[in-house]
């Protein structure tokens, strides 16, 4: 942030640094309170008798958009249903290839190394690297990337953290419609995936996007969001993530692996 009056602003959005987030019930272990689990088996047999397919769906994946709806099975099973359908038509063939997204690929923008002290996988996104491309081309990469960290989750994890590095970002890379979608796929379609977001080298004219963005989060992400000032940047970060798990870009001892190469 280039200004104290720039950060004063980012601080006022709701948005805290150092802001916890709040996990709830430990996800090393599947010990849900017996409200939860009697809710995710009524949620089951209603989703069931709509769509057969729910069959092949975990628990876990239940227990997510359940916890996203405040245990509302009726919110929870309308969010989950309507998930069903779209990734029936979005991604037929039950995966989205590389070859599905070659500019976005070309980018070398995303990247995932790294697990957090409580276990979680970190992604690193460029925000300056992300060029305005056909707006289906990057809500196939947003799916790829989306499914590509999550089928790397470590056992008994369900949560990623972001590093999403903004240095260099400039109206050339600004693309609300691109960000607005990605911001639908993750919280209608992968909820409960992100554990905490880290914005980071943020220039002051980032903010104009953010606030046309910011309407569209969810109360719940945005409890996830952390402002990072230059300053605090590496004390931060270090705070939850071991110098031995942290990208290399930051100080760390890891090198940045491409999301294609993960």
């Amino acid at each position: 942030m280039e200004s104290s009056n720039g950060k004063e602003s980012v601080m006022s959005m709701e948005v805290n640094e150092g802001m916890e987030v709040n996990e709830g019930i430990e996800e090393s272990n599947f010990e849900s309170n017996e409200i939860e689990r009697n809710k995710m088996g009524i949620m089951r047999a209603l989703v069931e008798r709509e769509d057969p397919s729910s069959k092949d769906v975990d628990d876990f994946m239940i227990r997510r958009f359940l916890r996203a709806r405040d245990l509302d099975i009726e919110k929870a099973s309308n969010l989950f249903l309507k998930y069903l359908s779209w990734r029936k038509s979005f991604v037929p063939n039950g995966s989205i290839s590389e070859s599905e997204v070659p500019r976005e690929l070309a980018h070398n923008k995303l990247f995932m190394q790294g697990l957090d002290k409580t276990g979680r996988p970190i992604v690193v996104v460029f925000g300056g690297r992300h060029k305005r491309t056909k707006l289906e081309e990057f809500k196939r990469f947003v799916v790829y990337s989306l499914d590509k960290i999550s089928a790397r989750m470590p056992a008994g994890k369900e949560k990623f953290v972001s590093i999403a590095d903004l240095e260099g970002w400039g109206y050339v890379n600004s693309d609300i419609r691109g960000y607005l979608a990605a911001l639908s796929i993750l919280q209608d379609c992968y909820p409960e995936r992100l554990g905490k977001l880290y914005l980071v080298h943020v220039p002051y004219v980032f903010m104009t996007a953010w606030k046309m963005v910011y309407p569209f989060i969810d109360n719940k992400t945005k409890k996830k969001i952390v402002f990072v000032e230059n300053k605090k940047l590496s004390s931060t970060l270090l705070s939850d993530i071991d110098e031995s798990q942290l990208p290399d870009t930051y100080g760390g001892k890891l090198p940045l692996v491409p999301i294609q190469d993960c």
